[in-house]
Order: structure tokens, then sequence, then C-alpha cells
């Protein structure tokens, strides 16, 4: 046991006098590292996690990029889905609204007693209901001329009563425009309690379900408003269903979001404020409000909804033959796009097509580089949309070709 105690104590002192051995050794060398590299050992910790912390931060970046460029293909893939899905199963009738109502007539005499004497009947009428009548040679009708559908609608009433009653004079023709205002009015409800019942859109204030109503008798580049708003709502619905999303608030959302143009003869200002300032007064929900003050992109969408609302706003009214101008405003439109595209030096070429939906510009290979071509449509796209006014979306779609041409002998 002497023996075995004495040989361990040994191996004890020899393990200790290499553990000191070891760390002398240890010291020279940290002081031989310090000495070289002229960092102490602190410095060097430091030094080396701030390249590990830059090597991270660039893999890191290469893996998001990587991740958004998946995401974005998916997402575009997605939403197109979703997209032709809402257009697929929301189909709508369009219908471009006139300015002028046709009153047929009895017989050609009618339009004698509704002149009257002096022309004290037509005048009457004309004063009562802010319309203008155009008796000219048509036989056996008269026309009904105003910008406001629903005065429009009360006069073509009104007209047809007295013809059918016969007896045409100031009082008569007082009482029955009063009468026919009344239907108008009655009929501006029901139209309103249809749309809602239409879109299930449900505990809406009464006042704003008559302001619905008066969509019928208002246009948008000769698209029924209350139409365009239905339609609008389903297809927000649709779009909200497939994503997880409120639907009932994206279709809410839709019906209001043009209720401003119930107001925009009688108060000034855009549809878009009038109809917040509506619907702040009705205590309509904040996501709502948000979905209109953005449907034509004046604020940021902050929401899914209002994001939804924009792109069902933006299917219903590129809808072919949904709107229709003036020919003439549309050829100087299409002249006005072609212009400020070949305004732009490298630009060889361009032509509107799609109804002046999108532009084809031609670029000159030799002015403008593959880098540059990206920068050029921004600008043009952004100067359309400084000095245009048009409906929908316009595509600026640049195409660069090289050539080279060689013969063989």
């Amino acid at each position: 046991m002497e023996k075995k105690e004495e040989t361990l104590q040994k191996k004890l002192k020899a393990a200790g006098e290499k553990m000191e051995e070891a760390d002398r050794i240890k010291k020279s060398q940290i002081d031989m590292l310090e000495k070289i590299s002229q960092f102490s050992v602190e410095q060097a910790k430091e030094y080396l996690l701030k390249n590990l912390d830059d090597e991270l931060v660039h893999e890191k970046a290469v893996k998001i990029s990587s991740y958004e460029a998946q995401i974005k293909e998916e997402c575009e893939s997605k939403a197109r889905q979703y997209i032709s899905l809402a257009i697929a199963r929301c189909s709508a009738d369009q219908v471009s609204e006139a300015a002028v109502s046709v009153v047929p007539l009895p017989n050609d005499e009618m339009k004698g007693r509704i002149i009257g004497r002096e022309g004290r009947n037509i005048r009457t009428i004309e004063t009562l209901t802010g319309v203008d009548l155009i008796i000219d040679d048509t036989p056996e009708a008269i026309t009904l001329s105003c910008f406001d559908q629903v005065r429009r609608e009360v006069a073509r009433i009104a007209l047809e009563k007295l013809i059918q009653d016969g007896r045409i004079h100031p009082t008569r023709i007082e009482e029955t425009v009063d009468k026919a205002r009344r239907e108008v009015e009655y009929k501006i409800k029901q139209e309103g309690e249809r749309a809602v019942l239409e879109t299930n859109v449900h505990g809406l204030n009464h006042e704003l379900v008559k302001l619905i109503g008066r969509l019928r008798f208002r246009t948008s580049y000769r698209q029924n408003v209350l139409d365009h708003s239905i339609e609008v709502a389903h297809l927000a619905g649709m779009m909200a269903s497939e994503l997880g999303v409120d639907a009932n608030l994206a279709r809410r959302a839709g019906l209001l979001h043009d209720i401003g143009k119930a107001l925009s003869y009688e108060i000034e200002g855009s549809h878009v404020q009038i109809g917040v300032d509506v619907c702040k007064k009705y205590k309509e929900s904040p996501d709502v409000i948000h979905a209109i003050e953005a449907h034509h992109g004046d604020v940021e969408t902050r929401t899914v909804v209002a994001a939804l609302v924009q792109a069902a706003d933006a299917i219903s009214a590129a809808r072919p033959a949904a709107r229709s101008e003036n020919y003439e405003n549309y050829i100087k439109r299409l002249q006005k796009l072609e212009e400020i595209c070949t305004s732009y030096d490298g630009v060889d070429k361009s032509f509107a097509i799609q109804a002046g939906r999108e532009v084809r510009i031609m670029i000159a290979p030799e002015k403008v580089n593959d880098e540059n071509m990206v920068l050029v449509a921004r600008e043009i796209a952004k100067r359309i949309e400084d000095e245009m006014d048009y409906p929908g979306q316009i595509k600026v779609h640049l195409i660069r070709e090289s050539r080279a041409v060689e013969y063989a002998k």
C-alpha cells in the first residue's frame, strides 16, 4: 500500500509538472500570436465573431432573396387563380346607359297638347322636372334629355301618366310630377333593398340603403353604378372566401365603395371623400371606411379587404363593353398615349392596343440597353399617370430586339 501510494504521488507530481509546462507553452504561444497578429485575445475574439456575423448576414440575404422570388411566383399564380375563379363565377350583363329617354305617343296630335297654349304645358313640365323636352319630327315620340337620371325618370313617369290620363294643364302636371317623384323615391328604396338582399349584406343603416338605391340612377362612363357595386361586392366576397378572409366584410365594403357617387351632384368633392364622410356619419366599421378610401389608390391599402375591393373594382371596370366613351375622346386618348411613348429618346415605334389598355413600344437596341429598359418603362408609365385620365390601368410593354444578318456566299 505504501509503495502504491508512493508511486501515485510520483505520478501526480509528474502530471502537475506537465500541466505547468503546458500552461507555459500555451502562454508563450498566445504571446507569440498576439505579437504576430497585433491583436489581444479579446480583439481576436471580436474579429472572428464579426467575420462569422458577416458570413451569416450574406447567407441570410441569399436565402431571403430566393424565398422572396419563390413566394412572388407562387403569389402571382395564386392571385391569377383566385381572380379567374371569381370572374368565372360572377357573370354580369353590361348595358350602356344613355343620356336620353324616349316616351312613345298614341298620335302626333298629342304633341300639340303637351306643348299647350303658347307653350305653357311644356314650360311647366321643364320647370318642375329640370328636364329638356325635345319635340321634333320624330313620329309619335318625345325625347327627354337630362344628365341626371333621377330627374329624367320622374319626367318620363309623369309624362306617361299625363298621356294616359289625357288631361294636360299646369295644375294637373304639378300633381302628376309630385306623384311621379314619390314613385321614383319608392323605386329607389326598393332598388337599395334588392341590392342589399342580393349581396347578402345585413345591418345597414336605412339611409345608406336609400343611397345605394340612388346608384341605380347614376352612371360612370355609361356603366350603371349600382350594377357595378353589386358586381364588385360579389367579386370581393368570392376572392375573400378563397383567401380565408371575412367574406361578409369584403362584400359590405364592395357594395359601399362607390356610395359617394349617389351624392356627387349635391355635395362638392371627390366621390371617395364623400363616401368616407357618409360612412363615418352612419357608423360603418373602420375597415369598410378604409376600403372606400383606398379603392382608387388615394391612400395606401393597409388591409386585405381594401386590396380585394380595389382589385374587384378594376376587374368590373375592365370587363369588355363595361365602360364606353365618346368615340372622338377615345381616338384622342389613343393618339395621346402613342405621342407620350414616342417622345422618349430611344423609342422607335409605339402602338396602342387592347382599346388603349396596353401600349407596345419598340425600343432602338443601339440606344437603350437591357438594364435601362426597366427605367424607361417606369418613366413612361409615370408620365402616362400624370398626363392622362383613363379608366382601369394601362400596361406598358417594352420590346428590344437585336438582329444580326449575314449571307453565306
